[in-house]
């Protein structure tokens, strides 16, 4: 085999791996100007919860997800730059759970923006939700939040509405 031949094969699957392979930051951040109360930011691990999720769905698609402490570097590859946006926990296990997550998401590849998303997911409680505390219940809403995420990597489209 000729060696330019095999230079773009290599070039070829060097861009297919890295097409199945997503940096992110863990834990999510919380929107700047998101309606998220503190008691929720620091009682409940939605942000690590969320990401936890992501990298495991996004897995099942074939998709790598490798985690960053700090903010990711958007011109590194490809990158999910995820927000919580808004999360909402009202009612308890006696009244009724009414809890509610949202987020946005941009995929970027070595700097250019690809996609962008708005997720939303809400949750009662599901089954024996009586006997659920509200993080616990905030963590469903996450956890389908981090499915619909998961799906979308696979194949993004630019200005999705995930979930409820």
């Amino acid at each position: 085999m000729k060696p330019f031949v095999l230079a773009a094969i290599l070039v070829a699957m060097s861009s297919i791996a890295s097409a199945q392979s997503v940096h992110m930051q863990r834990p999510v951040p919380y929107s700047e100007d998101g309606d998220i109360s503190d008691n929720i930011k620091q009682e409940c691990k939605i942000n690590e919860q969320l990401a936890d999720f992501v990298q495991q769905y996004a897995k099942a698609q074939g998709i790598t997800v490798e985690f960053t402490d700090g903010a990711v570097d958007k011109t590194a590859g490809r990158v999910l730059d995820l927000k919580i946006t808004n999360a909402i926990s009202m009612g308890n296990a006696w009244l009724g759970h009414q809890k509610a997550t949202s987020v946005t998401g941009t995929l970027y590849d070595n700097g250019v923006r690809v996609a962008g998303f708005k997720a939303n997911r809400h949750s009662m409680g599901g089954a024996f939700a009586g006997y659920k505390g509200s993080c616990s219940v905030l963590g469903r809403t996450v956890q389908a939040i981090g499915e619909d995420v998961g799906g979308w990597l696979k194949a993004p489209v630019d200005g999705a509405h995930l979930g409820d």
